[in-house]
């Protein structure tokens, strides 16, 4: 799923966002379109004819649960694509099909999601890396590799990157959460800022549902829940939406990766490694994650700076005219980031 920043809805602008100053504030990782903004998923998602409503290949964890990747192209490094809070292998549809014209590149279903087993709870972000981590060996999918996350899971690359220092020749982090930024924002905007108790809330509303078996739903609070059909969607994947959302492992894995980001998974990643050495790492920037919030938007760049300098090779770009989203809005920026990773990664040495 996709997950992004953002800030008080503003009901009178689409998609805008709206910041008070003169109040605390709650900032809300919405790190579901599904949840926030059906209109902006519907806009930014690949056509409906491009995803798939059946499994690419099921690699068979050593506790017996599958985990469902998507592989295409040819060509070293391995480009691994790891989407934001509760998305699919099919969020990076559109980079996908550019990268796979000069590199393998694979995206896969993260446990609880898509054709992809539950895993056991907490999911946070070490059992995430752990999972992916088997996954790949067991899917027989090898080194070296370029590692591209989004939003959030741009932590649980990272944290891969860490399971795998010989093997991982170089990173792209997509608009990219950062460990402890809800203790950033509090400090700077005050307390409840960077919280994600506004998401929470409403999946938790859709576990207790789907556990109850009361969805789909009319009830106006839980008709989001359902995953709605597409236009010109086909009927087979509408089916495979739909069964996917009425899970009750769906929710439960939602609500844990939300309770797991702050402090779990970020003192994880405090625990690693503060530097990349000379790893090409490219950070991306959305110019527009806090639009019409310029304190905000300075303090996520700022943050993002930060990130690209645990690289002494890396570098921090603003993108412009982008959402959070931008992996669909600018598949082009992304994919071209890839590949002069890719480019400088195969000719560095894996002794980092």
């Amino acid at each position: 799923m996709p997950d992004f920043m953002h800030l008080h809805r503003d009901a009178s602008t689409h998609p805008g966002l709206k910041l008070t100053l003169n109040r605390p504030l709650t900032f809300v990782i919405a790190l579901s379109l599904a949840l926030l903004d059906s209109g902006a998923l519907a806009r930014t998602q690949p056509k409906a004819s491009e995803a798939s409503a059946q499994p690419g290949q099921l690699a068979r964890l050593p506790d017996g649960r599958a985990l469902n990747f998507r592989c295409s192209g040819k060509g070293s490094p391995t480009v691994i694509l790891e989407g934001g809070y509760a998305a699919t292998s099919l969020a990076w549809t559109r980079v996908r099909a550019q990268v796979e014209r000069t590199n393998r590149v694979c995206t896969y279903d993260r446990a609880g999601y898509g054709f992809s087993d539950p895993g056991p709870l907490p999911r946070d972000g070490a059992a995430i890396a752990r999972d992916l981590d088997r996954g790949l060996r067991a899917a027989r999918i090898s080194g070296p590799f370029v590692l591209v996350g989004h939003s959030a899971g741009a932590l649980y690359v990272r944290l891969l990157s860490n399971r795998r220092p010989l093997e991982v020749v170089g990173m792209v982090l997509v608009d990219p959460s950062v460990e402890h930024q809800d203790t950033r924002f509090a400090e700077v905007f005050g307390p409840g800022a960077g919280g994600v108790a506004p998401i929470r809330r409403k999946a938790a509303a859709c576990l207790e549902a789907a556990e109850l078996k009361q969805l789909p739903s009319t009830e106006p609070a839980l008709q989001h829940c359902a995953a709605k059909p597409r236009p010109d969607q086909p009927a087979e994947v509408t089916a495979a939406r739909l069964a996917e959302s009425l899970r009750a492992s769906t929710w439960r894995t939602q609500v844990s990766e939300l309770d797991s980001l702050w402090p779990a998974t970020s003192d994880q990643i405090a625990a690693g490694r503060q530097t990349y050495g000379d790893m090409p790492l490219i950070v991306l920037t959305a110019d527009g994650t806090y639009a019409n919030a310029a304190p905000a938007q300075a303090l996520w760049q700022n943050l993002h700076e930060e990130l690209a300098a645990r690289s002494s090779a890396g570098v921090n770009r603003v993108v412009a005219n982008s959402s959070h989203m931008l992996m669909n809005e600018h598949p082009q920026v992304v994919a071209a980031a890839i590949a002069e990773v890719s480019a400088t990664g195969r000719q560095s040495s894996p002794s980092r």
